[in-house]
């Protein structure tokens, strides 16, 4: 560790006792190593964080928290950093718990289908673990080779087969944590009462820290097919998807990409998607070989109106299909020096007139956005894209993106769908919710961090009940004077 500069700082005792409990090596000050954590994969947003640890275990990280307890400093925990709303952005004037080292798969329970895992264990090496005896992990966020399940639970990460099969929060059974005030607890699905475990997952770091979590195993399901359907417009894959989720039919997978997706994906990974696609269509089945032959059919029918339709008769197939749309997000570097990754929800019934109006508001600020979505539940990514050197660019981008989910929300939907709100969307969050819901979704914030030290000025676009500043209310919540709640 290099010591902090000779001013005095209100962290220099901090990193003291830090230091003593951590040793030199997982406590880090020097300004140049600080910058690797400034930001998350959202590299809009930044901060350099006052100082970072590195934990190897739970007890590790309580202590940090309650040494933040101690001196009232905020705090911040990090997984692998590739999460898309800054989430995990740090504190300048905090603690960044980064929980990258503990990555042990703990135990894997065939019988009873579970994996006990510790936070920073990535998404893909628990399907890695297992397959062999036939079972898989079935969230799959397109990061899942790097993205750690510490952060798929603070986020309730999804990914493309989260139409059939759910979010993280559905294969969560139980967690360890670390609470706000520096406690180890049990949460577990099973336990009567609260549903505390819901409440945690998705709650993005606001409630406190993962540090055990066990998982649920899936069957590898007898039959996978994987069909490419290559469109002229991005209106015929559309109705398309419309077609087939009103047949009835549930594949484990609905993903589309447009032509300008498509072009950075054939630009940084070669997909070999067709040539001249408007719109690709990839569409997974799953389940018994009977039923997925019978839904093939249905699909043939159903895309009878694309130009290619492509079958994937192996896994090396199969993966060549899916290269391109696990790549899309870094892909758009191959043809824009700058992004942002916006994560919007409409009805499937919408999708249609808001890609629409997202070109016309490509055409009014002469910003490209290229559309990668999970098509299947109506979950956009549209990537806005600019180049930062370019005066004014960065300003039309967030304009862009920041009407795109208005449009979200005017036709019925969500600003986020799986990235998380985070201090991108927060400002967003009155678009959506009342002020009665916020200060409610905040009663249940500040009965787990009364102090607002965990994760603090993130989800909510102001702080109201915990003592942050600034705070629009002062005072007894009217709920809590009503006797409706109770503030701890």
């Amino acid at each position: 560790m290099t010591s902090p500069s000779s001013s005095p700082s209100p962290l220099t005792p901090v990193c003291r006792d830090l230091t003593a409990l951590l040793g030199e090596h997982a406590v880090i000050t020097d300004p140049v190593r600080l910058r690797t954590y400034e930001c998350d994969g959202l590299t809009h947003h930044r901060a350099t964080p006052g100082v970072v640890t590195l934990p190897d275990t739970a007890e590790q990280i309580a202590a940090i928290v309650r040494i933040c307890n101690e001196y009232g400093v905020p705090f911040v925990a990090r997984g692998s950093g590739t999460g898309l709303s800054g989430g995990a952005l740090p504190r300048e004037d905090g603690v960044l718990i980064v929980t990258s080292k503990m990555r042990r798969i703990l135990e894997i329970d065939l019988p009873n289908r579970r994996a006990v895992v510790e936070p920073g264990v990535t998404n893909l090496a628990i399907t890695e673990a297992v397959r062999d005896q036939g079972y898989y992990y079935a969230p799959d966020p397109s990061s899942q080779q790097i993205c750690s399940i510490g952060g798929n639970v603070a986020e309730n990460s999804g990914g493309a087969h989260c139409l059939k099969y759910g979010f993280t929060v559905n294969h969560v059974e139980a967690c360890e944590i670390v609470t706000p005030d520096g406690d180890l607890v049990g949460l577990d699905r099973m336990n009567p009462g609260y549903d505390l475990l819901g409440a945690f997952v998705g709650s993005e770091g606001t409630l406190g820290i993962a540090t055990k979590i066990t998982v649920r195993l899936s069957r590898t399901p007898e039959s996978v097919m994987t069909v490419l359907a290559a469109f002229h417009s991005i209106e015929q894959g559309g109705r398309a998807v419309s077609a087939i989720i009103g047949a009835g039919i549930v594949p484990a997978a609905i993903e589309m990409m447009d032509a300008l997706a498509i072009e950075a994906a054939e630009a940084a990974v070669a997909c070999r998607y067709p040539e001249g696609a408007g719109a690709v269509l990839i569409v997974e089945l799953d389940g018994p070989e009977a039923e997925v032959a019978r839904q093939f059919e249905q699909l043939e029918e159903i895309c009878s109106g694309a130009f290619e339709l492509r079958v994937a008769e192996d896994a090396v197939e199969r993966a060549a299909i899916w290269k391109g749309r696990k790549s899309a997000f870094a892909a758009v570097g191959r043809i824009s020096p700058a992004y942002i990754v916006q994560d919007g929800v409409v009805p499937r019934t919408s999708l249609g007139r808001v890609l629409a109006a997202i070109d016309e508001l490509s055409a009014e600020y002469g910003i490209r956005v290229a559309n990668v979505f999970h098509a299947g539940d109506g979950n956009l990514h549209p990537l806005v894209l600019f180049d930062d050197a370019e005066a004014g660019a960065g300003e039309r981008a967030e304009t862009v993106s920041g009407r795109i989910l208005d449009l979200c929300i005017e036709h019925g939907g969500s600003i986020t769908g799986e990235h998380g709100v985070g201090v991108d969307k927060s400002r967003y969050m009155p678009k959506m919710f009342s002020e009665d819901d916020l200060d409610t979704m905040q009663l249940v914030r500040c009965a787990f961090d009364p102090k607002s030290l965990s994760n603090p000025g993130k989800v909510f676009p102001t702080p109201r009940l915990c003592g942050e500043v600034p705070g629009i209310r002062k005072g007894v919540h009217p709920l809590v004077e009503s006797g409706k709640a109770e503030q701890f």
